[in-house]
């Protein structure tokens, strides 16, 4: 995969380098700290709150035991 050159010198990867992804359905998410990193930054990202209303469903008792 290629890289624009803007995205390239920003991310100091002129060399080359490897880069992880994570698919998302409409969006890809690029990073150079590899998949394992990002997945604990996204997952630290979400508040206990958040966890708490995905826990419950969202409000939807369908979804609450999915």
């Amino acid at each position: 995969m290629s890289l624009p050159a803007t995205a390239r010198r920003r991310w100091g990867m002129d060399e080359g380098g490897e880069v992880g992804f994570l698919d998302l359905g409409d969006v890809v998410v690029l990073t150079r700290t590899g998949i394992d990193e990002l997945r604990r930054q996204l997952i630290d990202a979400v508040g206990e709150d958040d966890w708490a209303q995905a826990r419950s469903g969202f409000g939807d008792d369908e979804l609450s035991d999915e």
